[in-house]
C-alpha cells in the first residue's frame, strides 16, 4: 500500500474512474477499516473551461470575471474520483453518501485565473450509521490557497449489535427565516448537472436508473441544490463579496422534476438559509454563510 500522492498536469479521464467504480469488491467493509492517507494533485488547471458558462447558467449565477464559488468544486471532482477509485480505498463508490460540505474562500478567484488542485482523504469516524470520513480539496494560486472544501461523507454499516443511536429524535421545529423565493428543479437538472461537472451516478440521471437504488424518481444532485441556492443569495443586494464560509448539510433530496422553497435571513456577519421541500415543512439543506 502506498500512500504517496499522484500528481497530473491534465484533468484524470473519467471513464476508466467509473469503471473501476463497479469491479467487484474485496469483500464486505467493516467499522475497524483504517483509511488510507490516499491523496491527488492536479497542476495548472485552466479555470475557464468550456463548461463554466454552463455550469453558471444551469446554477444561477450571473457570468462574471470571477468564478461561482462552487465551480473548484467541479473542477476537483476527477481528482476526487480518483481518490475514492484507488485500488487502496476499501470502500465502494456507489455506497457513500455526501452528508455535509463546507467551502471557505479566502478571496475571490478570476475566470481564467489557473489553479493547482490537491485532494486527499482527512479524518474518519465510526458512528450508529457506519463510517464518516472527510474528503479534503485545496486550490491554491501563485503558492497561495485561496478555496478550500471539507465534505463530509458516510458508509452506511449495519448497527452493532446492542447499539441505539443516542440523542432525541424528535424533529426540531423548523427556523422561520424572513425571506424566501421559490427555486425550480426540471426533469432534465440531474443529466445538465452531469454534463458539465462529470458526476454521471443514475441516480441523478433517470427515474428508470435512480429507482434500481431505491430511489421513487431521479434526485437533484446536491452540489447543485447548494450552488443554486448560493447564486439566489448572491443576487441579493445585501450581498457581500469577499473572504467566506459556506457550510450546508444535505438532508432529503429534490426530486426530479420538483419545486423548492429557499428561505433565508440576512445580517451583518452570518446569513443562516435552508432549502425546504414545496410545502415548506421539510428540509432539503440548511447551511449558512459566514463572512471573514
Amino acid at each position: 500500500m502506498s500512500d504517496a500522492p499522484t500528481y497530473y498536469s491534465t484533468t484524470p479521464n473519467l471513464l476508466p474512474l467509473y469503471a473501476r467504480a463497479l469491479r467487484p469488491g474485496r469483500g464486505s467493509p467493516t467499522r475497524d477499516i483504517e483509511l488510507p492517507a490516499l491523496s491527488a494533485s492536479l497542476l495548472g488547471a485552466h479555470t475557464a473551461t468550456r463548461n463554466l458558462h454552463r455550469y453558471s447558467q444551469l446554477c444561477g449565477f450571473p457570468d462574471s470575471r470571477y468564478l461561482p464559488i462552487t465551480w473548484p468544486h467541479i473542477m476537483a471532482f476527477s481528482l476526487q474520483m480518483r481518490v475514492l477509485t484507488e485500488r487502496d480505498f476499501p470502500l465502494p463508490l456507489l455506497g457513500l453518501v455526501h452528508l455535509e460540505n463546507t467551502i471557505m474562500q479566502h478571496r475571490q478567484i478570476g475566470a481564467g485565473e489557473p489553479l493547482d488542485t490537491h485532494v486527499h482523504l482527512g479524518g474518519q469516524t465510526r458512528t450508529h450509521r457506519g463510517i464518516e470520513f472527510e474528503l479534503r480539496t485545496d486550490a491554491i494560486a501563485s503558492g497561495d490557497k485561496v478555496w478550500e472544501e471539507t465534505s463530509v461523507i458516510l458508509y452506511r454499516l449495519p448497527a452493532e449489535k446492542g447499539c441505539k443511536p443516542s440523542g432525541d429524535k424528535t424533529r426540531p421545529a423548523l427556523p422561520n427565516y424572513p425571506h424566501q423565493q421559490r427555486i425550480v428543479a426540471p426533469a432534465d437538472t440531474g443529466r445538465q448537472y452531469a454534463r458539465v461537472s462529470g458526476d454521471s451516478n443514475p441516480i441523478h440521471l433517470y427515474a428508470l436508473t435512480a429507482k434500481a437504488f431505491g430511489f421513487p424518481k431521479a434526485i437533484a444532485h446536491g452540489m447543485w441544490s447548494k450552488a443554486r441556492a448560493l447564486a439566489t443569495l448572491q443576487a441579493q443586494a445585501e450581498w457581500q463579496d469577499g473572504p467566506m464560509r459556506v457550510n450546508c448539510k444535505f438532508r432529503k433530496p429534490v426530486l426530479l422534476p420538483g419545486q423548492a422553497i429557499l428561505n433565508w435571513q440576512t445580517g451583518p456577519d452570518e446569513w443562516p438559509f435552508q432549502l425546504l421541500n414545496e410545502k415548506g415543512d421539510a428540509p432539503h439543506l440548511t447551511g449558512s454563510i459566514e463572512w471573514l
